[in-house]
């Protein structure tokens, strides 16, 4: 006779409509013993200034440079971009193993607030109301330039995911083509809408918070919850409830809401394991190539590395590497966890 299936016992794959791929999810693998690489997080609270750090007001960047005395945030072009704003002459070769193509861009450099101890789940309401206006400025200005079709803004938090500076600060790559995983998304939004008429991500949200299960926190305007697909431990996505394509088209509610969210989500996150929560984080939005994109639906994806404490933390390699995706804690795990956390942060309650 067989064992009836339980999602919370007994691998299984989950289906990505956003990316068209699959993840394995192995639920009973997460009652082993970890013997594995645990690695030291630093707990030092960082000053409000930093005399030596280069994104500080009024400090010299490493290309010479000088920061004006900003207060909230600072914008500039990144002085070490991936991307160059200018034009290459080039000849295809024809081949069809060694295709290139030149690449354009303009790479810039978001700096949260002047105060380098402040991440952004430290920070007030109103000072990320301030980001949020940043990004709906850089999207709108780097949208209009005539060869740039896509805009991408995003954050690096923490050395463990590769940022080079702890001053809390974010990145846009504006970039010539569309990239790869923003096509695949697009790919699979436009195939649901033509099928369906809706959004792909507002028939989804519909049944999270019918499910409620996997969501993690909601306001009027936005949820966020852990995807059922979610590949890392503690995945989230916010989502607009209304179908916005762009962060330019936010009401003044919307932009609040927004605000508001990111603050609540990235405090249960420092609240997890008591430690400033590293994370790769970033929207996708409808792209800036002047054409009409009807199936876009706001949203933003946060993959944090995080497993079993502010020292274990997920690696993808091997099976995940060579075949697909695996996870071992379920995503309603996850989001339960997140769900019960508090909305007030570790430091400020530590002070109550």
């Amino acid at each position: 006779m067989n064992t009836a299936f339980n999602h919370k016992d007994h691998p299984h794959r989950r289906y990505n409509p956003l990316l068209d791929e699959w993840i394995l999810v192995s639920p009973q693998r997460a009652k082993r013993p970890w013997q594995g690489q645990q690695e030291k997080m630093s707990v030092e609270k960082p000053a409000q200034h930093d005399p030596s750090c280069y994104l500080c007001s009024g400090n010299m960047r490493v290309n010479g440079d000088k920061n004006p005395d900003y207060k909230g945030a600072y914008v500039f072009d990144n002085d070490f971009g991936a991307l160059l704003n200018e034009e290459v002459a080039f000849s295809d070769s024809g081949d069809e193993f060694f295709v290139t193509k030149p690449e354009r861009g303009i790479n810039r450099v978001v700096c949260f607030s002047h105060d380098h101890s402040l991440t952004l789940p430290e920070m007030q309401l109103e000072d990320i109301i301030n980001v949020v206006e940043v990004w709906q400025d850089e999207y709108r200005h780097l949208g209009h330039v005539d060869f740039i079709n896509y805009v991408q803004i995003f954050e690096n938090k923490g050395s463990v995911m590769g940022c080079s500076n702890p001053h809390p600060h974010g990145q846009i790559w504006a970039q010539s083509s569309i990239p790869t995983q923003v096509v695949k998304t697009q790919e699979n939004l436009q195939k649901y809408f033509e099928m369906n008429g809706k959004s792909l991500l507002e028939n989804y949200l519909a049944k999270e918070l019918q499910a409620g299960e996997r969501i993690v926190f909601e306001n009027d305007h936005f949820a966020a919850l852990v995807p059922f697909w979610a590949t890392w431990p503690y995945e989230t996505m916010i989502v607009s409830k209304r179908k916005i394509e762009n962060i330019i088209s936010f009401t003044d509610d919307e932009k609040r809401a927004y605000a508001s969210i990111l603050k609540t989500l990235t405090i249960k996150y420092d609240n997890l394991f008591k430690v400033s929560f590293p994370y790769s984080a970033g929207i996708h939005q409808a792209p800036t190539d002047g054409k009409p994109h009807p199936e876009w639906h706001f949203h933003m994806h946060f993959y944090p590395p995080l497993l079993r404490s502010a020292t274990v933390k997920k690696f993808m390699v091997g099976y995940e590497m060579l075949a697909e995706s695996q996870r071992d804690i379920t995503p309603e795990q996850s989001a339960e966890v997140l769900r019960n956390l508090s909305d007030i942060h570790y430091k400020a309650l530590s002070e109550i």
